[in-house]
């Protein structure tokens, strides 16, 4: 639906080109060349100003990625970052051109190091790769999603959906990192002392206009909906 709307958007755009419009037209058969340009700079800024994750410099991350990258049948490595994060708890994945990569922030990194939680780092490991393994990270799905992005609780469903399927891929690859998700709601030094399973059965509980309307608004699903879906396995993430 999402590629649709994008797709929709761009044959109007080339129809009004073609009757005579140089405005609107051109602005939107520019997107192509924005998100090539945007994710050619954000490649570029973990390049430059991040820690590159290698055999000798973070081994044992390195080794989760590479191992990842395996269990998902992925024919390359990724590259993977660890970025500063200033207090904030994030990692994605991306690419350019052919390039796919991970960057971890540097505070939830330190929740597989300094906090002796290596089962947590890799479970986030695992979901970034995911993403790459999904095809998530890819040009022409960036491109495709593009215009459904700007429309309130379209693109953003989509990656909910995404995030999902990202978080399938990790608890495949270490099902007892689960809990290490808990830092997404406490933060690295309160997780542990979190009971993931109450958060997952408020769910059914926490419910309620605002609650689906925070949930549509966002990119990940809401805590409580994404905990409940790591807790039980025997049905999909709830999107709405």
């Amino acid at each position: 639906m999402c590629v649709g709307v994008t797709l929709f958007t761009v044959a109007g755009a080339l129809s009004r080109a073609y009757a005579g419009d140089p405005n609107e037209p051109l602005l939107l058969l520019s997107i192509p060349v924005l998100v090539y340009f945007v994710r050619g700079q954000m490649y570029a800024r973990q390049r430059v100003n991040g820690v590159r994750i290698t055999e000798r410099q973070f081994p044992e991350a390195h080794r989760m990625v590479a191992e990842a990258a395996a269990a998902f049948g992925m024919k390359r490595v990724p590259e993977a970052y660890v970025v500063l994060g200033n207090g904030v708890i994030n990692a994605f994945a991306s690419g350019h051109g052919f390039r796919r990569y991970v960057a971890v922030n540097s505070d939830l990194f330190e929740v597989g190091g300094r906090l002796a939680d290596p089962d947590a780092l890799r479970f986030v490991i695992g979901h970034e790769v995911g993403h790459i393994a999904a095809g998530h990270t890819s040009f022409w799905r960036q491109f495709g999603i593009s215009v459904a992005n700007v429309i309130p609780g379209v693109g953003s469903t989509l990656s909910r959906a995404q995030e999902y399927t990202a978080d399938n891929h990790a608890y495949k690859f270490c099902p007892e990192g689960v809990q290490g998700l808990r830092v997404l709601a406490a933060g690295k030094y309160l997780y542990q002392a979190v009971d993931f399973q109450d958060i997952a059965d408020r769910a059914a509980t926490d419910t309620g206009f605002f609650v689906l309307l925070v949930n549509l608004l966002s990119s990940h699903p809401v805590n409580t909906f994404r905990f409940a879906a790591l807790s039980d396995r025997s049905r999909p993430g709830r999107i709405l």
